[in-house]
């Protein structure tokens, strides 16, 4: 799976084996690496550089196995199920070869969802389970591929039925699909663990591998209250133009979603819609404020396949750029969407965004390692680097009109919240109303302050319930990148140039937080 990601051609008819003897073998293959690359001797800052972050996190990797975490932790976001389903998706389906290693891909589902439910009850024993409300969202998702998903994902892909051995061999994969379901519910869900929260402990190493810095936890809590108060504060006065008088934000948010000038019906316009608004976006972005290379100038929008969480989402382009970078839409079976809240979310996902990040050190194969450029996604840089591009177009002015900055302060507010929620819910704190946070006032919130409808709001609960300290690093990475860029503008004065700044730290290369800022404290300007 991972050689389709890369889009090397190899192993285009195989899925992963997720079964404790395959995590083993890569552990192994891990534990050699490391000591090899520990041996080596760095000859400039560029290898010191790359030296440093594949240890962090080949040693990162490491320490989720031996804890067992990376079997534990799965959820509605990201899942082996969820993991097989979308890289279908990614594919090349030009060829006959092509078709035939779909088909035979296909067929080896059922095997490699079998290596997982055996993997994760041989876990179970020691006592480490997952909680019981991802079980049941990723039960839901295993429901929608059984129930004609991976048919219908065919027939998408195949409408004349050209290769009926695809047509065949899905419905194996649903029959998987099918059985997998029944086996979580009758055997894993019994035993799995009763409560979302995971404790302080654990909380703790997965911030760490997600920000790649070292956080005061009730700090870091009491600084999302503080600026969720502050974003609230501006979408009140924004809130007066739009809707006067209203008596909440919900209400406004709500006559947003149903003003026609943001409506756009019907999946294809949507598909049209966002692809002419990224291609205007590097247009706009390359030269003045950024370097945006002929090779990665192209970035395409495509809809969600069925079964995905709620958000939109970007996949990188293949080793080679013959696969271009891929933002994703949920429709979630509408056919329509508002776009008040869509165009912070596209600067996000595209450019000056997550393509413009991922694609430029794509093509940095003179600087970095091939380990820099496909296996280190590190997201605190990545999320943070992406909500700091959502914030620069709000400085360039992009979001002046009323409802758009509604949408960005939204996305603004959505992720001041997931502070507030995730650390408050994993680690016990209470809430506005003296209570424990939980899933329900987890809900309220976001429903309340970040505008989120009811489906978003339960789908981003879920999302944080199962991936404990993922959701802070997007706004404790926007608050590094937004102090290395002041801070470097204090220290070089007239030298700083905002192009240059952002040039260095794209092509330096994802890291962790804390080493990016001391990285960034010794850039020149130049």
């Amino acid at each position: 799976m991972g050689s389709t990601f890369l889009g090397n051609g190899l192993n285009q008819d195989k899925l992963d084996d997720f079964s404790i003897a395959g995590a083993q073998k890569f552990a192994n293959l891990t534990r050699v690496t490391l000591a090899k690359l520990i041996a080596l001797k760095p000859i400039d800052d560029i290898d010191r550089i790359a030296q440093t972050v594949m240890q962090e996190r080949l040693e990162s990797s490491l320490a989720l196995h031996e804890s067992q975490e990376s079997f534990v932790l799965w959820n509605v976001v990201t899942s082996p199920p969820s993991d097989i389903r979308s890289i279908f998706e990614l594919m090349p389906k030009a060829s006959d070869q092509d078709f035939d290693n779909i088909a035979k891909r296909l067929a080896a589902v059922g095997a490699s969802y079998k290596s997982w439910t055996g993997a994760i009850m041989e876990i179970a024993k020691s006592g480490k389970t997952t909680a019981q409300r991802q079980v049941r969202g990723v039960m839901a998702q295993l429901e929608g591929y059984a129930n004609g998903g991976f048919s219908a994902m065919c027939k998408n892909f195949d409408p004349a039925g050209k290769y009926p051995a695809i047509h065949a061999n899905a419905k194996l994969a649903e029959k998987a699909a099918a059985e997998t379901v029944a086996f979580l519910k009758n055997e894993y869900l019994p035993i799995a663990t009763p409560s979302d929260a995971v404790g302080s402990d654990r909380y703790a190493v997965w911030a760490r591998y997600f920000t790649g810095a070292k956080l005061d936890l009730r700090a870091t809590y009491e600084w999302g209250i503080a600026d969720l108060k502050a974003i609230n504060k501006r979408m009140w006065e924004i809130a007066e133009l739009i809707k006067p008088g209203a008596k909440t934000l919900r209400e406004v948010a709500d006559h947003l979603d149903h003003d026609p000038k943001y409506v756009i019906k019907g999946a294809d316009n949507v598909i049209k819609y966002l692809q002419d608004f990224t291609d205007a976006a590097i247009e706009r972005m390359d030269g003045e404020y950024f370097e945006i290379d002929d090779r990665i100038k192209v970035c395409e929008a495509r809809l969600a396949p069925e079964g995905s969480a709620s958000a939109a989402y970007y996949n990188s382009p293949s080793e080679d750029l013959s696969r271009p970078g891929t933002t994703w839409i949920p429709m979630l079976g509408k056919d329509q969407v508002s776009t008040w809240h869509l165009v912070s979310t596209w600067y996000h996902e595209a450019v000056p965004g997550h393509h413009l990040q991922i694609a430029t050190v794509a093509i940095e194969k003179d600087r970095l390692s091939r380990f820099q450029i496909n296996g280190t996604w590190i997201s605190g840089y990545s999320e943070g680097w992406a909500l700091y591009a959502e914030r620069f177009m709000n400085e360039l002015g992009a979001f002046d009109e009323p409802g758009i900055e509604m949408g960005y302060l939204s996305a603004q507010a959505l992720r001041a919240a997931r502070i507030v929620v995730d650390i408050g819910i994993h680690l016990g704190f209470t809430d506005f109303e003296g209570n424990v946070w939980n899933a329900e006032s987890a809900r309220k919130l976001l429903n309340e302050q970040a505008l989120l409808d009811e489906d978003h709001s339960r789908s981003e609960t879920d999302r944080y319930l199962g991936w404990p300290g993922q959701a802070i690093s997007y706004k404790v990475g926007e608050r590094v990148w937004m102090k290395a860029r002041e801070d470097a503008k204090v220290r070089l004065g007239a030298a700083f140039s905002l192009k240059k700044f952002h040039t260095y730290a794209l092509k330096i290369g994802p890291m962790g937080l804390d080493p990016f800022a001391t990285e960034i404290e010794s850039w020149n300007g130049n």
